[in-house]
């Protein structure tokens, strides 16, 4: 498989977007970019320095304070995955907590915040073999994109894979919590004015509600194959 495409994978909050641009990015040796760490690392730069209000509203300072954020993916040790690095600090921990995750959508919404995210993703994805998942991948990001994938699964599933995620992580969270965070996002990312949640027109859709993270790389890797075949 010689040619080189981008793959652009879309979809709703914990559906595993990650998970399967990670194994699909290892099968091809393709670069991956979690760009929903590039905007949790902003939200995670916003609740440092006092930039939302106790009602959730992000404030206008953030705008000038964007060229202070730097947001870095490095490979600690042996590891296959990078980690995120806001401003040469490893925040991998924190920008996957909660908190983190309550706000991201409202951070995400500002048109200022998805301009400069947006504009070092394309960079990224110029020379292509790349794999990047996120909310816009495929009708903002890179609408040229040859695979857009749009990855869903049953809000139960969603809310349980989640839950156990933290867990596993130490939080100390109820599944009450997640599956109210997980409808907020999904409602905030589905009705914001910059770049709302959809799915692309030529998108395949993944339902990975009773899949097994082999079987969704098998399918995207037949995916690929497909498209590959066809240059």
């Amino acid at each position: 498989m010689n040619r080189k495409i981008i793959i652009a994978v879309d979809g709703y909050s914990s559906t595993g977007k990650s998970t399967a641009a990670k194994a699909i990015a290892r099968r091809l040796g393709y670069i991956y970019v979690d760009t929903g760490a590039m905007y949790r690392a902003v939200t995670l730069f916003c609740i440092q320095n006092g930039l939302i209000d106790s009602s959730g509203k992000v404030s206008d300072r953030l705008k000038s304070l964007l060229p202070d954020i730097r947001i870095e993916f490095r490979k600690s040790g042996g590891s296959e995955t990078a980690d995120t690095y806001l401003n040469d600090v490893n925040v991998e921990k924190e920008i996957r907590s909660i908190e983190t995750a309550s706000h991201v959508s409202a951070v995400s919404a500002v048109p200022e915040v998805r301009e400069l995210l947006v504009g070092q993703q394309q960079l990224m994805g110029q020379a292509k073999g790349i794999v990047m998942d996120g909310r816009d991948i495929g009708t903002v990001v890179f609408p040229e994109a040859e695979l857009k994938v749009f990855m869903t699964a049953s809000p139960e599933i969603r809310a349980m894979r989640r839950f156990s995620e933290l867990k596993a992580k130490g939080e100390t969270v109820s599944l009450d919590e997640v599956r109210r965070n997980i409808e907020e996002r999904d409602c905030m990312d589905t009705h914001r004015k910059v770049s709302p949640l959809r799915q692309a027109a030529d998108a395949v859709v993944l339902d990975n509600s009773s899949m097994t993270p082999e079987e969704q790389l098998e399918w995207l890797y037949e995916r690929v194959n497909e498209i590959c075949e066809q240059a």
